[in-house]
């Protein structure tokens, strides 16, 4: 699956890692061509960021090799867009 968009939901410790060291490890994963990490949420232990990755052929399992091996957790994915190109969600009026 060409993956080209994923938002992931993924907490780390206070202390460690790294925000930077965090985004280090993805720049890494093959197919990445840019990414995003938002915190929203912090509390007394750990915080919580929303990360937005976009690229092509994105590898799903080495982005959550790298992302665990500093020592975050990969909680969810949120959003995932694949295919030959992004399709945006369109917003249903109910």
């Amino acid at each position: 699956m060409n993956i080209r968009r994923l938002v992931l939901d993924v907490d780390k410790a206070i202390s460690r890692p790294t925000i930077l060291e965090i985004g280090d490890a993805i720049e890494n994963v093959s197919g990445v061509a840019g990414f995003n990490i938002t915190v929203t949420e912090i509390d007394i232990e750990t915080v919580g960021m929303d990360i937005t990755i976009e690229g092509e052929q994105v590898d799903y399992e080495a982005l959550v090799k790298a992302i665990e091996h500093t020592g975050a957790v990969v909680h969810s994915i949120d959003q995932l867009v694949a295919g030959t190109r992004v399709v945006e969600r369109v917003k249903r009026e109910r």
